[in-house]
């Protein structure tokens, strides 16, 4: 089973990072996160410069083992039990008790001075909230959605918000031809199988986002009625803000560091805070943009996904791989004994069906998708330029990717197969032999030999 909430999440980690110094909000939590992202540790911040009594914790979800840790699974089940879990959903339930709410603030004057609000890159225009799970509830048609978009903060109770993916960004459209404003909650501090659940893409038909988290969990999510505004929210969350979209309002928002790596400025809606409640003791959620963190989220609610459509739709494909680094644009694709007209086929469709995809890489199964160092062989010696390369023009641009800044985009596949029958064999050394290397190595590593 996964986790509770955060705390428990943290409380089971033996190789927690822990970090006494207290450190600034502005830049210095933002930089050892990143510094620290190779070790694939969750860190806890102790101190926080400037907020007594809080904490800040981040790289959640820096890595598969933590990301299996979420779901109460094992690393080579990741992807199945993401997969089998996601298909269903389990009710939420009433909370008997509501420790979001231990604390309350109703319309604060000054959010930042309760929060320690994270400014994350050099350039950035303000601290933002990378990682705030956005509640909210179509005004027409009642349905319950929530999702993670970044807010900016810009002063007193006041936050922008980019809402260019939908089902937030239809529920914001329906309250604006009514003339309202859009009513959300932020949840933030959730436990990371909730904050999976949140990017999930569902389907009107399907369950909705907190039965789906319910599932990841593995029991069902604690729901509590806001204090201002007219949603349930996660009772066990760290901190919640409760809020207000302004209909009609957009103002200019960032520039924020995006995680495709590079700066990004847009004009946004406005939020009105109308109230902060949290834990007390609280502590508050970092999520570092164009770090392992938002690849675990990519590859596990997009890159599952797509992977599953496209099994059904051609014969051969065993598995897929987002590319680390490259926010989802980029993913290869492994399949077996699949002729080139089929792999030409599936290029097409990834390319057409995940709008983010822009270059695809399909290689043979004896290619191991996550070793850079294979995909790049098989590019070498499986791929010809002339034959094996297939591009598409005239689709959308994806919003935040600044080279289809222009709006339109094109997108590129390589088809480094080496042809379903040819005999190209890889080398390598016997299964046993391999096996053995590998048992005597972790021997060795436990100090056993």
């Amino acid at each position: 089973m996964g986790q509770r909430d955060l705390r428990s999440f943290l409380e089971g980690l033996d190789d927690l990072i822990r970090v006494r110094e207290p450190l600034e909000p502005k830049f210095e939590i933002a930089a050892l996160l990143k510094e620290a992202q190779g070790r694939g540790r969750a860190v806890l911040f102790e101190q926080v410069a400037g907020h007594p009594g809080a904490r800040i914790a981040g790289n959640l979800l820096a890595s598969r083992r933590l990301a299996a840790r979420a779901l109460g699974t094992s690393e080579d089940r990741l992807i199945d039990t993401y997969v089998e879990r996601g298909a269903r959903g389990v009710p939420p339930a009433r909370a008997r008790e509501v420790p979001a709410q231990d604390v309350v603030h109703r319309e604060p004057a000054d959010v930042g001075a309760l929060l320690p609000l994270v400014t994350h890159h050099e350039k950035d225009a303000a601290p933002y909230l990378t990682c705030g799970m956005v509640l909210a509830r179509d005004p027409a048609s009642g349905m319950r959605g929530k999702g993670v978009h970044r807010m900016m903060y810009k002063g007193g109770r006041r936050f922008g918000i980019l809402l260019a993916n939908p089902p937030l960004s239809l529920y914001l459209a329906n309250a604006e031809a009514q003339g309202r404003p859009l009513e959300v909650a932020v949840a933030l501090g959730v436990d990371p199988a909730m904050l999976i659940a949140s990017v999930v893409k569902t389907g009107p038909l399907g369950p909705d986002k907190m039965e789906i988290a319910g599932s990841l969990a593995g029991a069902p999510v604690e729901l509590a009625r806001a204090l201002t505004v007219d949603l349930d929210i996660p009772a066990r969350a760290e901190v919640i803000l409760e809020g207000r979209v302004l209909p009609g309002v957009r103002e200019p928002e960032g520039p924020f560091g995006e995680n495709t790596g590079a700066y990004f400025t847009n004009r946004c809606p406005v939020v009105e805070v109308s109230a902060v409640t949290h834990r007390r003791d609280f502590i508050f959620p970092a999520l570092m943009p164009w770090t392992a963190d938002v690849d675990t989220l990519l590859a596990l609610a997009g890159g599952a996904e797509l992977l599953g459509q496209l099994k059904g739709l051609v014969r051969g494909v065993v598995d897929l791989e987002l590319v680390p680094g490259t926010s989802s644009f980029a993913a290869v694709i492994a399949v077996h004994d699949c002729p080139r007209h089929e792999v030409r086929r599936l290029i097409h469709l990834a390319l057409n069906i995940d709008r983010r995809l822009k270059v695809l890489t399909v290689v043979d199964d004896d290619v191991n998708l996550r070793d850079p160092r294979e995909v790049a062989w098989a590019m070498a010696t499986r791929y010809l330029p002339e034959r094996d390369t297939v591009i598409v023009t005239g689709l959308e641009g994806y919003i935040i990717d600044p080279s289809s800044a222009g709006g339109s985009g094109s997108r590129i596949g390589f088809d480094a197969t080496r042809g379903a029958g040819a005999q190209f064999d890889k080398i390598g050394v016997p299964a046993a032999a391999a096996a053995r290397a590998r048992a005597v190595l972790a021997a060795i590593d436990r100090g056993e030999a």
